[in-house]
């Protein structure tokens, strides 16, 4: 139980630093996110996906969180969280997290 509210607290950390509203980064259109959520980027393109905030206590949702802070620290282009990874693969990773 200890180790879950670990990574939960890590994974916000994670968060908080990446939206901070002191770096500029938050753009306007995170008005449409509802209570609960937050927005990704992902892919190619930067296609905007809107995930439950419930999504950071997973462990491999917490692996694509490690994965972007390597490829891009905490300066995201897009403003929000961008995964590095392909949609299709994002896509397979939030069917599977919401079937668990």
């Amino acid at each position: 139980m200890g180790r879950g509210l670990v990574g939960i607290s890590h994974a916000k950390e994670k968060l908080r630093r990446t939206i901070s509203p002191r770096n500029g980064s938050i753009s306007a259109t995170t008005n449409d996110v509802p209570k609960g959520h937050f927005a990704v980027y992902v892919g190619e393109t930067y296609r905007r996906f809107v995930v439950p905030i419930t999504y950071l206590n997973h462990p491999l949702f917490q692996d694509l969180l490690h994965w972007a802070e390597e490829e891009f620290g905490y300066n995201h282009p897009m403003g929000g969280i961008t995964i590095p990874c392909s949609e299709d693969y994002f896509i397979s990773l939030i069917s599977l997290l919401k079937s668990s």
